[in-house]
């Protein structure tokens, strides 16, 4: 059962990343992936107030988002159930709102139990969970997303909706994840590459996990530099796509909020550099994380929030 929260004033919702073991706090979600560099909280929702909570189920208000966490002990030999039971809650929490972003963290996402990926697995309960909630025609109900690994025992997934119908995008030069082809897993990835959304009389642009995939294939397996290059191309045609210009934003002087997951943390150096030459602004915040990416061979995923007025 869901119960209240007395909060008093308004607080900001932090998400806290900190591999570490730490004291709960109903107000700020852990996370366990290691922060490389940058902010460890990540404040994209300032001013939210905590309303509701159980043990596996946090929300909050933040103006006109709903925002939530959610959680479900990770399962190697039941994943798929598991995904699909964290899910059902979420979907159940939003009902009568719109998703518009979601943020999973899925411990060992490579590593693979009854001869499928975690990660397969983890799609798998997911699309179910869609499917079960919306019906056959769930696809144009999918908003953005990204699935990275974590440390710890718990699949966490952060989410976002709000009341009024949101658009979203998709890459001109890849493959709707949705209608990957079956060598990618039983159920294709459930997810837009990006979503927009008016709230609050701003416009909001959430951009998913970004990865050097063209078509529905990896480009330069294991090989960091080229794959810095084809996301940062994959990032302007999804910008430009979702109405934000190829610079995401940056003419129109929008709050930038990137995170950047990293396989190998000795890669941090080499990635600051080209995208802080390529693409941050000294007013941008980003956090770089250590995580492993959705396929083996990815050595790098970037993700945006822009919050402004598209071009």
């Amino acid at each position: 059962m869901m119960a209240p929260i007395a909060t008093g004033e308004p607080t900001k919702l932090r998400v806290i990343f900190d591999s570490r073991p730490g004291p709960a706090d109903p107000e700020a979600p852990r996370i366990p992936a290691r922060c490389l560099a940058g902010p460890a909280e990540e404040l994209i929702f300032p001013e939210a107030v905590a309303v509701e909570t159980n043990p596996r189920l946090r929300l909050f208000r933040a103006g006109e988002f709903l925002v939530g966490h959610a959680s479900e002990p990770f399962s190697r030999t039941e994943l798929s159930r598991a995904s699909k039971t964290l899910y059902r809650r979420i979907l159940a929490a939003c009902r009568g709102r719109h998703l518009v972003r979601l943020w999973n963290y899925v411990p060992d996402i490579n590593g693979s139990a009854g001869g499928l990926e975690h990660y397969r697995a983890f799609c798998e309960g997911r699309s179910f969970a869609f499917e079960e909630e919306f019906g056959q025609g769930f696809r144009p109900k999918l908003p953005a997303a990204s699935a990275v690994g974590s440390e710890g025992d718990q699949l966490n997934v952060i989410f976002a909706a709000v009341d009024r119908k949101p658009e979203h995008f998709e890459n001109p030069e890849q493959v709707p994840a949705y209608l990957y082809p079956a060598e990618h897993g039983p159920r294709s990835p459930s997810f837009a590459r990006a979503t927009v959304a008016e709230v609050g009389g701003a416009k909001w642009a959430f951009i998913s996990g970004t990865a050097a995939i063209k078509g529905h294939r990896t480009c330069f397996p294991d090989q960091l530099l080229p794959q810095i290059d084809c996301t940062l191309e994959n990032l302007r045609l999804i910008s430009k796509a979702s109405g934000w210009g190829e610079d995401l934003g940056a003419a129109a002087g929008a709050t930038r909020h990137f995170k950047v997951y990293l396989r190998q943390p000795n890669d941090l150096g080499t990635t600051r550099d080209v995208l802080h030459r390529l693409l941050v602004r000294p007013a941008d915040r980003v956090t770089y994380l250590h995580a492993d990416i959705c396929r083996a061979e990815l050595t790098v995923e970037i993700e945006a929030t822009l919050v402004g007025s598209p071009i």
